[in-house]
């Protein structure tokens, strides 16, 4: 009996009897291997977790992920465990916290010897894939066979790619330009002096559409590679691990013409706490931050900021109807009976909220992440307790039957994906920021309060049921005395952020 039909069959069983006792429970194939499911990681770049229609967002245009939600299970309390590029994916590749890996920042890559989720599932006879981003910092492969980068991207747009450093504007390497800081470190930027230059104040721009042809856009890329694979890959007997990690909706915010035709600036509205913040109960920082956004300060007027978020939204568009294709490919392909497929993303996006722009940050418009995932044959549904990126490699193993042999922090929600609600306890999440250094930040989120300690800088705590909008900060509050110093030895027992 080949795989698709064994999964077939079995995934028919019973919605509470999860994918990993169905597996394990049906013995050896014909071929004396034990089929197991193929996974598809689709990763999106600074997607905020409210910005989609599954999530209540009415202005997102986002009809293929609402799809996959309406055939997962979606949590709605999915973090990330640290708010910037590099030490996010490092976590959800390898299952280890920052503090457990040298990639604390975007420009410190992690050491060979930390095994990835790729190491776990060659190692049971996957084919393993990465096709877009993935931020290594450097030219390791972490256990992937077969990839394709940035770089390849680049020898993709030939002369076009001028196009692409006009947009960012300066070197990048969270957005590919270059992909490993080290290869301009010496020599400086190559483009200095060749791009056209916009009327951006900061870093970032604001946004524009952009001059790349749709079809030539990385997102584009990365959606028609995965289906190229999974049409050269998909239909042989071996399983496959696949990630498709697409760049959007991070900078630049320069979608094609026909997303940014969707949304217009003055349609948008400002986020509810736009303004609101109190600014002398808030970590000094953060204060700073609300005040003078460097990256891009115009966004400090309310109608670049709407024309900033009209671009965001646009981005997520483009990025979801790419998304789209490499679901349809599943589906045409007749995969979709025997593949897991997932979404998530690495950080989430400020957006005004509180006045913030960009990641950076442990509130929940920064540090929570979309995360969906859809098992065949499995009840799809919401889950509301708090999930952590770190523990998705355990999670994925384990309803693939796949055994981790590495040291791993992540604890399986595998549970979660079959009940929706938790049979055993499942803890607190935690998550940290700028390690070793003067800004350095935990946060630990334990039911309904949120604890974020500081260095050098204001405690906070927060009541996310009472207060999402996190504009009420508690932790001075000498009702919440209690809960904060329980809270504070929780943090420090998992890991005390030392600041320089």
């Amino acid at each position: 009996m080949d795989r698709r039909k064994f999964l077939s069959g079995t995934l028919s069983a019973a919605a509470a009897a999860t994918l990993s006792t169905v597996v394990n429970s049906a013995g050896a194939s014909s071929g004396g291997m034990r089929p197991r499911p193929n996974v598809l990681l689709l990763m999106a770049d600074q997607h905020k977790r409210s910005c989609m229609g599954a999530y209540g967002d009415g202005v997102a245009i986002t009809p293929n992920l609402d799809r996959l939600a309406a055939q997962s299970v979606r949590f709605t309390s999915g973090y990330c465990n640290n708010p910037v590029c590099t030490p996010s994916r490092a976590s959800l590749m390898t299952g280890l916290y920052s503090h457990h890996l040298e990639a604390q920042d975007n420009s410190l890559p992690y050491a060979p010897r930390h095994r990835t989720i790729a190491h776990h599932f060659n190692r049971a006879g996957y084919l393993t894939a990465l096709i877009g981003k993935m931020h290594w910092v450097d030219a390791q492969s972490h256990g992937f066979e077969y990839r394709l980068e940035f770089n390849d991207w680049f020898q993709y747009l030939g002369p076009k790619a001028k196009l692409y450093a006009e947009e960012l504007g300066q070197p990048n390497s969270g957005a590919g330009l270059p992909e490993i800081d080290d290869l301009w470190r010496e020599e400086g930027d190559p483009w200095k002096g060749y791009r056209e230059s916009d009327d951006r104040k900061g870093a970032v721009s604001i946004g524009r559409v952009s001059k790349l042809e749709e079809k030539d856009h990385f997102d584009s890329f990365v959606a028609r590679e995965s289906v190229r694979f999974l049409k050269n890959y998909g239909k042989q007997d071996q399983p496959f691990f696949l990630i498709s990690s697409f760049l959007k909706p991070h900078d630049p915010f320069m979608p094609a013409q026909r997303f940014a035709e969707m949304f217009r600036p003055e349609d948008m509205k400002l986020p509810a706490s736009w303004g609101k913040a109190d600014l002398n109960n808030i970590p000094e920082e953060v204060r700073r931050s609300i005040e003078y956004n460097a990256p891009m300060p115009e966004v400090s007027d309310p109608a670049q900021a709407k024309k900033h978020i009209a671009f965001y939204y646009a981005n997520l568009a483009q990025m979801d109807d790419c998304v789209g294709q490499v679901i349809k490919a599943i589906e045409d392909l007749d995969l979709d009976r025997d593949t897991i497929i997932c979404y998530t993303s690495d950080h989430g996006e400020m957006l005004g909220d509180l006045g913030l722009w960009q990641k950076f940050q442990l509130y929940e418009g920064s540090c929570g992440v979309p995360l969906m995932i859809r098992v065949p044959g499995k009840q799809a549904g919401v889950c509301r307790t708090p999930v952590s990126l770190v523990s998705f490699s355990a999670t994925i193993a384990e309803l693939c039957c796949i055994e981790q042999t590495s040291p791993n922090d992540g604890v399986s929600f595998a549970d979660l994906v079959s009940t929706h609600t938790p049979p055993k306890p499942h803890g607190p999440v935690f998550a940290e920021y700028s390690l070793n250094n003067s800004h350095a930040k935990s946060m630990i989120r334990d039911g309904n309060l949120k604890y974020t300690y500081w260095t050098h800088d204001t405690p906070e705590l927060y009541d996310l049921n009472r207060d999402p909008e996190e504009l009420h900060n508690l932790a001075r509050n000498p009702m919440y005395a209690a809960d904060v110093e329980r809270l504070r030895q929780k943090l420090f027992a998992w890991n005390r952020p030392t600041g320089k």
